[in-house]
C-alpha cells in the first residue's frame, strides 16, 4: 500500500448550507439507533428469562448495528462540519472493513436466526437439546468471524492495489469504488468479491426462504393456534430480512452497474438505506412485537428515572 495516499469524498463538494440540515437528521438518527439498540441489548443481558438462543440473536443483530453505524456516522457528521473530505487510504480501508462486515454478518445473522426458528417450530420437543448455550455461543462466533475474515482478506487485497485516482463518488469508503480506481489487474479481487457475495449473502438467502418454505408447509398442517404463535415469532424476522434485502439490493446494484441513472440525492439515499434503516427498525420491530423484551425494556425505563 501506498503510504500517504489520500482519498477525496467527492459528494461532499458543494452541498452549501444543506448541511447543517443533514448534521442534525444523522446526528437525531446516530442517537436513536444507539438508544435503541442499547436498550435491546442491556433488556436481554439483564433479564434471565431472556436468556435463550431466540434472544441472543435479536441481541447479537442489534451489537451489530452498533458495531457497522460506529464505522459510518461519526465519520459522515465530521464530513458535514468539514470543508476538507479528504481520508487516509488506510482509515478509508478500515471503515470499508467495517461496514462491510456488519453487512454479511448482518445476513448470517439472520440465516441463523431462520434455522432457530426452524427448529423450534418442526422439532419443538428436541430444540432445547440441539440449541444448547454452547452450541449457540460457536453459532453466533462464527457468524461473526466468517465474513470478518473474508472481508478482511478483500481489505487486504485491496491495500495492495496501486491506484491510479483518488476521487470517490460516495458519502464512505466503498470497497468497489476503491477497486474502481485501480490501474492494476482486479480478477482476483474480482473473484474474491464473487465468493464474499456467493458465501454471505446468496447463500444465507436461499437457506432463509428454504427454511421458511418448510415452516410455511408445517404450518399448513397444524392447528390455528399453532400457525398464531409461529406466525407471532417468524413474521417479525420476516420484516427484517426484507428490509435489509432489499436495501443491499439497492447498494449492490447502485454500486455495481454504472449505467443506472438516478437523481444524485435518490441514489444518495437508497445507497445508505442498508446503513441507517436496519439499525434503526430491528431494535422496534423487536422491542414491539416480544411482549418479554417491550416488558424489560419498559422497567429499565422507569427505574432509570
Amino acid at each position: 500500500m501506498e503510504n500517504g495516499t489520500y482519498f477525496y469524498l467527492m459528494l461532499f463538494e458543494n452541498i452549501g448550507y444543506t448541511r447543517y440540515a443533514w448534521f442534525s437528521l444523522g446526528f437525531v438518527l446516530y442517537c436513536a439507533i444507539i438508544f435503541f439498540n442499547s436498550l435491546i441489548i442491556l433488556a436481554i443481558c439483564l433479564e434471565r428469562k431472556l436468556h435463550q438462543p431466540m434472544y441472543f440473536l435479536i441481541a447479537s443483530l442489534s451489537l451489530n448495528s452498533v458495531y457497522g453505524t460506529a464505522a459510518f456516522f461519526p465519520r459522515l457528521l465530521s464530513d458535514l462540519l468539514s470543508y476538507t473530505h479528504s481520508i487516509p487510504r488506510e482509515i478509508c480501508l478500515l471503515q470499508a472493513f467495517v461496514i462491510y462486515s456488519y453487512a454479511s454478518n448482518e445476513n448470517t445473522i439472520l440465516m441463523l436466526m431462520a434455522f432457530d426458528r426452524y427448529l423450534a417450530i418442526s422439532k419443538p420437543l428436541q430444540y432445547n437439546n440441539i440449541m444448547t448455550p454452547k452450541i449457540v455461543s460457536v453459532l453466533i462466533a462464527i457468524s461473526w468471524m466468517y465474513p470478518m475474515f473474508c472481508i478482511g482478506v478483500a481489505a487486504i487485497l485491496n491495500a495492495r492495489l496501486a491506484v491510479c485516482g483518488k476521487k470517490l463518488w460516495k458519502v464512505y469508503c466503498h470497497n468497489w469504488e476503491i477497486v474502481k480506481l485501480s490501474c492494476t489487474n482486479t480478477t482476483v479481487n474480482n473473484v474474491w468479491g464473487f465468493f464474499i457475495v456467493t458465501t454471505t449473502v446468496i447463500i444465507p438467502l436461499t437457506f432463509i426462504l428454504y427454511t421458511y418454505v418448510k415452516i410455511l408447509i408445517i404450518c399448513k398442517r397444524s392447528s390455528q393456534e399453532f400457525r398464531r404463535k409461529a406466525f407471532q415469532t417468524c413474521v417479525p424476522h420476516m420484516v427484517i430480512l426484507l428490509n435489509f434485502s432489499v436495501a443491499l439490493f439497492c447498494e449492490v446494484t447502485l454500486s455495481r452497474f454504472d449505467n443506472v441513472q438516478l437523481p444524485i440525492g435518490l441514489s444518495i439515499a437508497l445507497s445508505l438505506e442498508f446503513l441507517t434503516v436496519p439499525p434503526i427498525l430491528n431494535p422496534l420491530v423487536y422491542g414491539f412485537n416480544f411482549p418479554d423484551i417491550r416488558k424489560r425494556i419498559l422497567y429499565i425505563l422507569k427505574t432509570s428515572k
